[in-house]
């Protein structure tokens, strides 16, 4: 079966300011090209790169295999080209990125590679141990309450790498809730959480990205 290498999506009106959604190692999911078709309808020029490379995990086990067996060259390589493509598609001005997991890791990771294309970074649960001299962006990370991926201590060591180096950044707990809260894709996904988070989302690029 083929599936789709990226998922492309523009506004009615034409092209918008440019949002790059980095998915989870549940892949390209219909849950992931939804949230791009919301981003679309509040007038984003959306892309989702396949970062899975076509694979759609059955299982949390079968995720994380897929993912450690996955070529590190090869995935900065796509990030970092899909996020070029973006900005010559969209309007102009710099984008912002959306990320979900290792998919959050990657955006925090690209915000600062690509600092002149990069004002909005939003991270789902994903965390980065990288020193963010050099990047333009806000930042806006949503964390869950308890995490199996991301300890309080990389959380709060990556809140204070990025405000160290004067960065605006906007961090939410959300209670009572673990890794993936934001995604139906798996058996963590809290709707309301997400409603809160995605809604936080939606406002904060709206700020950075107008």
């Amino acid at each position: 079966m083929v599936r789709d290498l990226a998922y492309f999506i523009s506004g009615d009106s034409g092209p918008g300011p440019g949002v790059m959604v980095l998915h989870s190692f549940w892949g390209l999911t219909p849950s992931v090209k939804s949230l791009c078709d919301d981003l679309a309808d509040h007038g984003y020029t959306v892309l989702a790169p396949d970062i899975n490379f076509g694979e759609l995990p059955a299982s949390e086990q079968e995720a994380l295999d897929h993912l450690g067996k996955a070529d590190p060259n090869r995935l900065a390589s796509l990030v970092l080209s899909s996020a070029k493509l973006l900005h010559e598609k969209s309007t102009e001005g710099p984008i912002g990125i959306v990320g979900f997991g290792m998919g959050g890791s990657l955006a925090l990771w690209a915000s600062v590679r690509l600092a002149d294309l990069v004002s909005a970074g939003v991270s789902f649960y994903g965390s980065q141990q990288i020193d963010f001299a050099g990047s333009k962006a806000a930042y806006l990370v949503h964390l869950a309450e308890e995490d199996e991926y991301v300890s309080d201590d990389e959380a709060a060591f990556m809140e204070a790498t990025m405000r160290l180096e004067n960065l605006e950044v906007e961090v939410h707990q959300y209670q009572g809730t673990r890794h993936g809260f934001a995604e139906p894709d798996g058996d963590t996904f809290d709707p309301a959480a997400f409603d809160e988070a995605w809604g936080r989302t939606l406002a904060f690029l709206g700020e950075r990205l107008a």
